[in-house]
């Protein structure tokens, strides 16, 4: 059943609801860092809030695209696990904990390698705590393609997606147009500083796909991924990769409870990524708003104290027995 969602008045802007969370100020947790030595060498660093408990649940979080700890969705899910006193802790994309990777690939908007090896980890230390995860933006996709792929083999038993770019190709076209470009030079700018650091790495530099002038012309996510997400991650161009990585075939292989939460009016979306009655497998709770632009979703309180849905309702959903 979809839960009802309704902005104030000043907020019914899709951009309003997508700007405003990353300029109010939220509490940044005590997070304890660990790090998760992986095998070709590279790492992935976890950060933990509260100490599991045997049988009790532990949360999985998943940031978005160049997001982290203190990106202001995850410190407000932080906020919302302690307040219900529940184990929870963020996964780090490779790059994304504040300390540049070690090899010359990053991450993608399809890598499930890193998630599963995170739960694995976290289930083979904790075998009798649940685990429940909720994925953002790029991490809602990796989320929704890890459940569909492992199917009722999934190390996550409870999942939330929200704001997940579902279908690539139509995302990364509609950050071309409109206002929406902004949010693309913004995203940009992070990843092509990146590459630049990658390129003045004496151990990386020969192994990249690109020089310092070609990354000054990536001026699109299209020609990005094009040109560097795909040969750095196996893919055989942009297409290949959208295709590989889109999280919406995989909705119907879904056999773990998981809900996705969807804003019509979502600045980084087109009505592609909204999936059919017959793209949904009968464990996936679909939740399509009319309002809440990208990752948003204020539903009141003032524009200096904004109060938000989309907390309550994964908590809700995650621990529902």
């Amino acid at each position: 059943m979809t839960k009802q969602f309704s902005p104030p008045w000043w907020a019914s802007n899709p951009h309003v609801q997508t700007i405003l969370p990353l300029l109010t100020k939220i509490e940044r947790p005590q997070l304890v860092r660990e790090r998760l030595e992986l095998a070709d060498g590279d790492f992935i660093d976890l950060d933990w809030q509260g100490k599991p408990s045997t049988g009790h649940p532990i949360v999985v979080i998943l940031h978005g695209l160049e997001g982290n700890a203190d990106s202001h969705y995850v410190r407000r899910i932080l906020a919302a696990c302690k307040a219900q006193h529940l184990c929870a802790v963020v996964h780090h994309h490779r790059s994304c904990s504040g300390e540049p990777n070690r090899l010359v690939r990053g991450y993608h908007s399809g890598d499930t390698q890193d998630i599963h090896t995170t739960v694995l980890k976290i289930k083979q230390r904790y075998p009798d705590s649940p685990l429940l995860a909720v994925g953002y933006s790029l991490g809602g996709n990796v989320l929704v393609k890890y459940q569909g792929e492992q199917q009722a083999l999934s190390l996550i038993e409870r999942a939330v997606a929200v704001s997940a770019p579902l279908q690539l190709a139509a995302c990364a076209k509609r950050l071309e147009s409109g206002f929406s470009t902004v949010y693309q030079r913004y995203l940009l700018k992070q990843l092509q500083d990146k590459m630049l650091a990658k390129l003045s790495t004496t151990a990386i530099a020969p192994l990249m796909p690109v020089n310092k002038v070609d990354i000054g012309q990536l001026t699109t996510f299209k020609a990005f991924d094009d040109k560097i997400t795909a040969p750095l991650h196996g893919f055989d161009g942009v297409d290949d990769y959208y295709h590989q990585a889109s999280g919406l075939p995989y909705l119907t292989e879904i056999a773990k409870p998981t809900l996705i939460i969807h804003a019509k009016d979502d600045p980084f979306m087109t009505y592609a990524v909204i999936p059919t009655k017959e793209q949904l497998s009968t464990y996936v709770e679909y939740e399509l708003h009319d309002k809440g632009g990208h990752v948003g979703f204020i539903e009141g309180g003032t524009p200096w104290s904004p109060r938000y849905y989309i907390e309550n309702r994964i908590l809700s959903f995650l621990t529902y027995s």
